[in-house]
């Protein structure tokens, strides 16, 4: 089986993970902890998937010593409450399990740091699939997105995998701008986070993750199963290789 890219990268919050329902009970307990107003839903939502300090700092206005004390709390509650409040969104496993097989190499590029985000993927048994786990670092030095894209394609490379065609798989705008600092193109994944506008500059968008099948894998027998909501419909491998 061939694929148009010759690796594929993952976001984690919103993309393979549904992680809302811990993250915000998490962020609840730390701002009212920190004694921050806690902000109404869905501003609270917009904060899950883009690195955690950038909130603190750009979206609640936090100074570096109120920022980082914030931090330390969510970090603690999250870990040893929030992190399994989540579930994998249905049919991410076969996704993975697919390109895995396929030969085709797969790493995260989260904003979580790499430790929760390990812990996560483990505990619902995909660590198999994916050959590199690549997150924020723990201390949160590398958070951006463009950093990450930019580690996980290195530990690929010093895997001997190739890394000529690269694609990212998300859900939110800092993944697709993230991506694009390093010419990595984004399938967006509808399912997430994201609103539509955050999908502009992707190269194709996928309603549920078994329709990244035919865009990822065009050739598989699992893609036949059906990308009827994919936003690559009728778009070839070839043209989305060209458009990559």
């Amino acid at each position: 089986m061939t694929s148009p890219f010759s690796a594929i990268l993952f976001d984690l919050d919103g993309t393979i993970s549904d992680s809302a329902p811990g993250i915000l009970e998490s962020l609840t307990y730390t701002f009212r902890q920190v004694g921050v107003p806690v902000p109404d839903h869905a501003t609270m939502m917009s904060f899950v998937g883009p690195p955690i300090l950038d909130t603190f700092h750009i979206a609640m206005g936090m100074d570096d010593e109120l920022a980082d004390r914030t931090l330390a709390v969510y970090r603690e509650h999250y870990f040893s409450h929030g992190a399994l409040d989540s579930r994998m969104f249905d049919g991410i496993d076969v996704v993975l399990r697919t390109l895995h097989q396929a030969g085709l190499p797969i790493s995260t590029a989260t904003s979580k740091p790499e430790t929760p985000a390990t812990y996560i993927l483990d505990h619902y048994g995909l660590v198999g699939d994916i050959d590199v786990i690549t997150g924020a670092s723990d201390d949160e030095v590398r958070s951006s997105k463009a950093d990450v894209v930019e580690e996980a394609l290195k530990r690929l490379d010093a895997r001997g995998f190739d890394i000529s065609r690269p694609v990212l798989v998300g859900d939110r705008l800092h993944d697709v701008e993230g991506a694009a600092v390093h010419g990595v193109p984004v399938v967006f994944a509808e399912w997430g986070y994201g609103s539509p506008a955050e999908a502009v500059g992707t190269i194709a968008t996928a309603a549920t993750p078994l329709d990244l099948l035919p865009i990822l894998l065009p050739e598989s027998d699992a893609a036949g199963s059906g990308a009827a909501g994919s936003g690559a419909a009728g778009t070839s491998a070839a043209d989305l290789a060209g458009r990559a």
